[in-house]
């Protein structure tokens, strides 16, 4: 049987073993907008039909990131992020950075966190969920440094010193970042 033109299978760039095969459908009549949904062990992207590939491939990145954060948001909400971040604060500044609201974001690309120490508001990128839990509580401790300190300079770095894994955290992430940027070859395959 010949394979639907309007169908693409697509696959994950590499990830966690629970990751599920991409199926992309083209749609005439779809303009504009692009959705996806999860169908068994599946993902649905669909988006119009004249999407360039190039165009395909960083929406189909935009879906599954944002269905991840979706579900992660269930798994771990904001309520549990301040409750960590509180730990964090008592466990390693003396319970002295203290926010007044901790939550996810999903509209945050191109850093981990942010902090507005003014409002004492912090904010992590829905791109941590799913990562252990020692890279997250670094970006929180991260960011509550930041309530004390508002700078990166010698005293900012020096506080962030008492979260005894922020090396190896931020050696994930740096990881995490340049995978991002890595060309992925055609089929997904090493040796092709």
């Amino acid at each position: 049987m010949p394979a639907d033109p309007q169908r693409s299978p697509t696959s994950d760039p590499p990830a966690p073993p629970a990751a599920r095969a991409v199926e992309v459908r083209r749609s005439s009549r779809r303009r504009r907008t692009v959705s996806a949904y999860r169908e068994g062990d599946r993902t649905i992207v669909l988006i119009p039909a004249r999407m360039s590939e190039a165009e395909e491939r960083r929406w189909v990145t935009v879906m599954l990131d944002k269905l991840a954060a979706q579900e992660s948001k269930r798994a771990l909400g904001d309520a549990e992020l301040s409750e960590r971040a509180e730990r964090l604060s008592a466990q390693y500044f003396g319970g002295r950075a203290c926010p007044t609201s901790v939550r996810w974001v999903t509209n945050q690309n191109s850093r981990w966190g942010s902090c507005t120490p003014a409002e004492g508001s912090i904010r992590l990128s829905h791109r941590l969920q799913g990562m252990p839990e020692y890279v997250i509580d670094y970006v929180l401790a991260h960011e509550l440094a930041h309530l004390l300190v508002p700078g990166h300079g010698p005293r900012f770095w020096r506080l962030l010193e008492a979260y005894p894994r922020t090396e190896r955290a931020r050696g994930y992430l740096e990881g995490v970042a340049a995978a991002a940027r890595l060309p992925h070859p055609p089929g997904g395959g090493v040796d092709e």
